[in-house]
């Protein structure tokens, strides 16, 4: 059968068991959206207000499923504004495959109208990426385009796409095959790992967003459980553990739990799952490590021993490392550091506060919350205290950006991971800031009739920037003081949405108890402007050096 390669974009998209896309049409992908509208009964289009926001909708929707989230853009600008989604996609290694368009063939390389090289931008941010030159290849590369973005450490993957090529017709029979190399990983040593666990007198363990990616969260419990083994982790990981379980000790790192700073610099072994021991976690590098073994699960070769020296390599899925190991590892019991565990989780225990606060605004809206409710966030403050506050009890419910950091992440994330969830009630926490960045996608979410709950923590500042302008540069507070006139509730309801101020507990309460069912609501919490987030590690610095409170 002859298909144009418009076609065979649908029917490979469909062949890889897509069933919702994100984009934004243009030119250059006239002939694939032509597509999508005659085949609109097998696949689903969400149309976003901004390509940025469709990458980010896409990642949302890939780690809520585990599977590759799809974007569409068109070429020049429209590719150009994927970059931003496509790189937090990498450094969170989310499995992402973007479609661009592009000029025709023969225009190439011509400064034609909207002509960028989008493959050469992209290339040091996407796990591979595509050029399709021959129609008859394309279907291949869009089947080699899923399996590399979801095998071994997921990432995302970029098609580029002339749009001669998507006009080109060929027969089925010409289609030709892309041939996939993927290294083998070396078969783990684990009897090392075992001696180390087994000699251990107060082991920790250190689970990463890896755990995740690999659905290795019962294998977690089993293990922690098995080897009398706290749990610190890393902000991707933070949903691999229900908050309420005793071995849980919360977030580790630059804004981590006490519990968890105070036991790892304990602790005589470190077995750290699917982490890549970013700066802030570790801070000080030399004293992360002091005085104890450190054994490292990864499926990524290339992680271990990038970022800190490892004495126990195990190069492997986490999931399969951990069945492995919990055939090998009789029940261990460690009462004295069991004991220990229990006084250093005392250390994070909440004062009483009855006022709008980051904690209580936190604890009440999780108090409206099934286990598996979504959770994203933008970046800054809000974002640290969502990690240090709300009790997530579900892997693949929080949707937050870690490596990248990108201000703008949430909106687009909540409404890819609302889409993917069914459709259920999502929750968005995000900053005054960040939400200036994104907000334009409240269309997108009006008009897809997402139940979205979209929490402001309106302190007026870039809060985390002027926290390490008071901290660290002698209070000052150069363009985070924003002085914005800007009325959310109103401008939701512009939108369609709907819009609230909320000032103390009893508004937010009452807000929580009247939500519309098929609408996005707008809550603009008010917040003091010097709230911190603490505990904080300084830049560098270690446990030594934790803030508790402000001077």
């Amino acid at each position: 059968m002859k298909r144009s390669g418009a076609q065979i974009v649908i029917e490979s998209l469909c062949r890889n068991k897509v069933k919702t896309v994100f984009g934004y049409p243009g030119g250059a992908v006239l002939p694939i959206y032509d597509e999508l509208y005659k085949n609109s009964h097998r696949l689903n289009h969400v149309l976003c207000a901004h390509e940025q926001n469709a990458a980010h909708a896409a990642d949302g929707f890939a780690r809520v499923t585990g599977k590759p989230g799809v974007v569409i853009s068109t070429s020049g600008p429209g590719a150009t504004n994927l970059v931003t989604g496509i790189a937090n996609a990498y450094l969170d290694s989310v499995p992402l495959v973007a479609i661009t368009g592009n000029v025709a063939v023969p225009l190439l390389g011509k400064d034609s109208f909207q002509e960028v090289d989008i493959t050469g931008i992209t290339q040091p941010i996407v796990k591979h990426n595509f050029a399709v030159s021959d129609v008859k290849e394309l279907s291949g590369i869009l089947d080699a385009a899923f399996e590399i973005a979801s095998s071994g450490r997921p990432g995302p993957v970029l098609v580029d796409i002339p749009k001669s090529i998507q006009t080109d017709v060929c027969d089925e029979s010409e289609f030709v095959v892309q041939e996939l190399f993927f290294n083998d990983l070396p078969e783990a040593d684990l009897s090392a790992a075992v001696a180390a666990i087994t000699e251990a007198e107060r082991p920790l363990i250190y689970s990463g967003g890896g755990v995740v990616a690999s659905g290795a969260s019962e294998e977690l419990r089993t293990f922690a459980e098995r080897i009398s083994a706290p749990v610190a982790f890393s902000m991707m990981g933070l949903t691999a553990l229900p908050a309420g379980h005793p071995a849980n000790l919360g977030m580790c790192g630059m804004h981590g739990s006490q519990s968890s700073a105070k036991l790892q610099s304990e602790c005589d072994l470190i077995i750290a799952l699917g982490v890549r021991f970013s700066d802030r976690a570790t801070g000080n590098t030399a004293k992360y490590k002091q005085g104890k073994k450190l054994i490292h699960v990864d499926i990524d070769l290339s992680e271990i021993n990038k970022n800190t020296d490892t004495d126990i390599e195990l190069c492997g899925d986490v999931k399969t490392v951990l069945q492995k190991l919990l055939v090998l590892l009789p029940q261990q019991f460690r009462p004295q550091w069991q004991k220990q565990v229990s006084e250093a989780k005392k250390l994070d225990l909440p004062p009483e506060e009855n006022s709008l606060t980051p904690r209580t605004l936190l604890k009440t809206v999780a108090k409206y919350c099934e286990a598996d409710t979504v959770v994203a966030t933008d970046v800054g403050q809000h974002q640290m205290w969502t990690m240090q506050y709300f009790p997530f009890r579900s892997p693949r419910t929080l949707l937050t950006s870690g490596g990248l950091g990108t201000m703008g992440f949430g909106l687009g994330a909540a409404i890819g991971g609302c889409i993917a969830n069914d459709r259920e009630r999502t929750v968005l926490f995000t900053g005054d800031g960040s939400f200036g960045m994104c907000l334009q996608e409240l269309a997108t979410a009006v008009s897809q009739k997402l139940p979205l709950l979209i929490v402001i923590f309106n302190n007026g500042v870039l809060g985390m920037v002027r926290q390490w302008q008071t901290m660290f540069y002698e209070q000052h507070y150069s363009s985070t003081t924003l002085n914005r006139k800007t009325d959310f509730p109103a401008l939701a309801k512009a939108f369609g949405a709907e819009g609230k101020k909320v000032t103390a507990l009893s508004e937010l309460e009452k807000a929580l108890t009247t939500l519309a069912p098929d609408t996005p609501t707008v809550l603009d919490c008010q917040l003091d402007m010097d709230e911190f987030v603490l505990p904080m590690i300084p830049p560098g610095g270690s446990v030594q050096d934790l803030v508790t409170r402000r001077n």
